[in-house]
C-alpha cells in the first residue's frame, strides 16, 4: 500500500516510493555505485532532505555542528582514538559543512576517516605492546566505564594510559573467563589485530553512507542514506528470501566460518558443507579463486551471494580434518522461513496445572511484505497478513481455540499496509491509524474488508523493542477494546513513517543504470485512532510483567533528535467492549499474586536490581580479587540461564518459562472472565 507524498511536490517520486514502518524496500535494483558519484549523491540528499522530511527544517550551521559531533562519535564512541586536539582541528569546519554539503564537497568525512585510521594504527600497535607486559592485578585502580564522564585524551600520555588500562581490563576478563594467560594473550593479538583488519577495509560506498546517515540523524533516528548494498539487504527484509548458497556466515579470527546452514539452500541440498567449515577462497562459474581470508565477512558475502541459477565455487577448510575441498553450488531461492510468521496451539492444561483452554499463538517477527511480488502480480508473494490469515485457518481446521495471544516481542516494524490489513482480522471494518504529513494534512487508513477472521479473547505480548508497526496493530487493540496488552511497561515509541526513494542525478535516471543508493526518509507521523501520537511515550501495557528489558534505556524517548509526542483529532472508531476497568483490575490483581509467590520471577527482580547498580556505576575495578567476585555472580547467573534454554521444551515459538507461562494464566483467566460476561448477559 502506498500514501499520498507529503506534498504536491513531491507527487513524481510517488511512483518510485515505497512506505514503511521499521523496515524498508525500493522496488528498483540496479549497478553498483561508482563512487565517482559521491558529489552527486551528496548534493541529490541534501536536496531531498530540504524538500521531504516532515520537520521542514533546513540543513544550517546548527544542523553543520550536530553532523560533525554525530559522524566524530560514530567513529570513536569511546574516546579511544582522537586527541583533544584532532577535534579541535574539526570543530574548525563545524559551521561550513552544510555548505559543502550543499555542493557535494564529502571530503571532511574521508579526512576524519584517514585520520581515524591513522590513530587506529597508532593504538592498535601500542595496545600489542601493552599485552605482554606484565600487569599487577593487585593495585587498587579502575577504568572509567561511561565515555560521557571522559573528555578526548589531550596529548599521548594520557592515551597511552588509557589503554594501559584498557588493555589490562581486557585481558583481566579473559583470565577471569579461565583462559590461561599465555592463551589470554594471544587472543588479544588477535582480536586488536582483526580490529584494524576490519576497519581498514571499510569501503568508499561505506564511508558515504555513515557520513550522509550521520547527516540525516540529525532530523530523526530513523533517516538514513542507503547504499546499494544496504538497501539490498533491505530488500531480502522485507521479501524474506535471497539468491545464495543458504548459508549463516560469521567472521572468526580473519576467517569466513560457516554458522548454519539453512534448510531448503543450496548448501543444504548438496549436503557437504558444514556448520564450522571455514571459507577461504570463492570463485565464480569457472573463474578465478579470490582468497577471502582476513576479507570483511560483509564483502564475502557479496562474492557468494547472485543471481539465482548461477554457479559458485567454494575452497573450503573442513572443521572436521583441516583438509581443503572445492565445492560447486548453484545459487537459488532461499526462504527465510525463520523470520516468517509462525503459530502453533498450545493445551494450557499441559502447561498450567488445573487450567484448561486451547490457546492459540501466533509469532509475528516482522511486517514484512514482498513489494515486488505484488507488484508482479505473483499469486503467493510473502505478505504478513496472508500468513496470519492462514495460521487462524489453520487453528480453526484443527478443532479450533478459546483464545489467541499474539507475539510482537522485538518485532520492529515493516510496511504499513500490513499493519492495517492485520488488524482488519480481528476487528471489523474501520479507522486503523491516522497519518499526518509535512503540510499538516491528516489522512484516515482503515480496514475496508467486512468481517473479522477471528473475533474471540485476544492477547497481544509487547516490549521496549516492538516497535511502529507493531505499536499500530497495539493500538488498535487497545483502542477498540478488543483485547488487552501484555509486557513491558510501555512499546519502543517510533510513530513516525519512512519513504524509500532513489537518490538520483536527475529524476528518474536510476531506470538507466545508475544506482546512487537509496534515502529512508521521514516524511510523515502516525496516530491511533484515539488521536495519541505513539512516538515517545508508545503503547502502554494495560499489564506490566518483570523484565530486564524493561529496564533498560531502550525506546525512541532515549534517542538524539527524535521527534516529540503530540496529538490529533479523534478517528471516530467502536468500541468491542471486551475490555474494561473491571477486567483490568481483576486479571492485574490475580496476576501480582501469581507473580510475587513466583521463585522464577524473585530471581528476574533480583536480576533487574544487579543490573540498575552495574547500570549507575561509573567505574570497574581492576583489582582481580573484587572482579573475581563480581564475575563468580554473574557466571552463576549465566549457568541457571542456559539450563533453563536447555529445559525449555519448545524453542522454536513461546517457549516454556515462567515469563510465557503467566502469559497463559492471564489469559485463561481472561477468557473465562469473558466466558462468564457472556453467560450473564445471555
Amino acid at each position: 500500500m502506498k500514501l499520498n507524498p507529503p506534498s504536491k511536490a513531491a507527487s513524481a517520486l510517488s511512483l518510485c516510493m515505497v512506505l514503511l514502518l521499521g523496515t524498508a524496500i525500493f522496488a528498483q535494483q540496479a549497478s553498483v555505485s561508482d563512487s565517482s558519484n559521491d558529489s552527486v549523491t551528496a548534493k541529490r540528499v541534501c536536496a531531498m532532505v530540504s524538500r521531504f522530511h516532515i520537520s521542514g527544517k533546513p540543513i544550517n550551521d546548527e544542523i553543520s555542528a550536530k553532523l560533525m559531533k554525530r559522524f566524530i562519535k560514530q567513529l570513536d564512541p569511546q574516546k579511544l582514538y582522537f586527541y583533544k586536539s584532532d577535534i579541535e582541528q574539526f570543530e574548525a569546519e563545524k559551521d561550513q559543512l552544510d555548505d559543502k554539503l550543499a555542493v557535494g564537497d564529502v571530503s571532511f568525512a574521508y579526512n576524519a576517516f584517514d585520520l581515524y585510521l591513522q590513530r587506529l594504527q597508532e593504538r592498535m600497535d601500542y595496545a600489542q605492546q601493552l599485552v605482554d607486559v606484565d600487569h599487577d592485578f593487585t593495585v587498587d585502580e579502575s577504568i572509567i566505564v561511561d565515555a560521557k564522564d571522559l573528555d578526548f585524551a589531550k596529548d599521548q600520555n594520557e592515551m597511552n594510559e588509557r589503554w594501559r588500562k584498557r588493555v589490562k581490563y581486557d585481558l583481566l576478563n579473559l583470565i577471569l573467563d579461565d583462559t590461561e594467560l599465555a592463551k589470554a594473550r594471544e587472543q588479544l593479538h588477535k582480536r586488536y589485530r582483526n580490529n584494524l583488519r576490519t576497519m581498514a577495509q571499510t569501503e568508499k560506498p561505506e564511508k558515504l553512507e555513515m557520513y550522509l546517515s550521520a547527516l540525516t540523524h540529525c532530523f530523526d533516528p530513523h533517516s538514513s542514506y542507503m547504499s546499494p548494498q544496504t538497501l539490498e539487504d533491505f530488500r531480502i527484509s522485507m521479501e524474506l528470501s535471497l539468491d545464495g548458497i543458504g548459508a549463516a556466515l560469521r567472521s572468526e579470527e580473519g576467517y569466513t566460518v560457516v554458522a548454519e546452514i539453512v534448510p531448503g539452500g543450496a548448501a543444504d541440498a548438496d549436503g557437504r558443507l558444514k556448520a564450522g567449515d571455514k571459507i577461504v577462497g570463492v570463485a565464480q562459474e569457472d573463474g578465478e579463486f579470490v582468497d577471502v581470508v582476513e576479507m570483511k565477512l560483509s564483502k564475502v558475502v557479496r562474492y557468494i551471494r547472485g543471481k539465482r541459477g548461477t554457479v559458485v565455487q567454494l575452497r573450503v577448510k573442513k572443521e572436521k580434518n583441516n583438509a581443503m575441498e572445492v565445492y560447486k553450488l548453484t545459487r537459488k531461492k532461499i526462504e527465510l522461513s525463520t523470520s516468517e510468521v509462525k503459530g502453533k496451539i498450545i493445551d494450557t492444561g499441559e502447561r498450567l496445572p488445573g487450567k484448561t483452554g486451547r490457546i492459540g499463538v501466533i509469532s509475528i517477527p516482522s511486517f514484512y511484505r514482498d513489494f515486488r511480488g505484488a507488484q508482479r502480480g505473483d499469486e503467493n508473494f510473502k505478505s504478513t497478513a496472508r500468513d496470519v490469515r492462514q495460521v487462524l485457518y489453520d487453528f480453526r481446521d484443527q478443532g479450533g481455540v478459546d483464545s489467541v495471544v499474539i507475539d510482537l516481542r522485538f518485532n520492529g516494524g515493516g510496511a504499513l499496509s500490513e499493519a492495517i490489513e492485520v488488524s482488519g482480522l480481528f476487528v471489523d471494518e474501520g479507522p486503523v491509524v491516522q497519518v499526518k504529513q509535512m503540510d499538516g494534512e491528516r489522512k484516515i487508513h482503515s480496514d475496508v474488508e467486512p468481517g473479522a477472521v477471528y473475533t474471540g479473547p485476544l492477547v497481544v505480548v509487547c516490549n521496549r523493542l516492538s516497535a511502529s508497526a507493531s505499536e499500530i496493530f497495539a493500538g488498535v487493540i487497545k483502542d477498540y477494546k478488543r483485547g488487552i496488552i501484555i509486557g513491558d511497561t510501555t512499546t519502543h515509541g517510533k510513530g513516525t513513517v519512512q519513504n524509500v526513494m532513489p537518490v538520483s542525478n536527475q529524476m528518474f535516471s536510476f531506470l538507466k543504470g545508475q544506482d546512487l543508493g537509496a534515502l529512508k526518509l521521514t516524511i510523515n507521523q502516525f496516530y491511533r485512532v484515539n488521536g495519541d501520537s505513539t512516538q515517545n511515550r508508545g503503547v502502554r501495557s494495560d499489564i506490566v510483567l518483570p523484565s530486564l528489558i524493561d529496564n533498560m534505556d531502550l525506546g525512541e524517548s532515549f534517542l538524539d533528535d527524535a521527534m516529540e509526542f503530540d496529538k490529533t483529532e479523534i478517528a471516530p472508531h467502536e468500541s468491542l467492549g471486551m475490555v474494561s476497568p473491571k477486567i483490568l483490575d481483576y486479571l492485574k490483581q490475580a496476576s501480582t499474586k501469581r507473580v510475587v509467590a513466583d521463585k522464577d520471577f524473585k530471581e528476574t527482580q533480583d536480576e533487574i536490581n544487579k543490573y540498575l547498580k552495574k547500570k549507575n556505576q561509573k567505574t570497574i575495578s581492576l583489582v582481580e580479587a573484587e572482579r573475581r567476585k563480581e564475575l563468580s555472580n554473574d557466571k552463576e547467573e549465566k549457568k541457571k540461564e542456559d539450563e533453563k534454554k536447555d529445559e525449555a521444551a519448545d524453542k522454536d515459538i513461546f517457549k516454556k518459562d515462567h515469563y510465557n507461562d503467566e502469559i497463559l494464566n492471564i489469559t485463561v483467566d481472561y477468557m473465562n472472565v469473558l466466558k462468564n460476561m457472556n453467560t450473564v448477559q445471555r
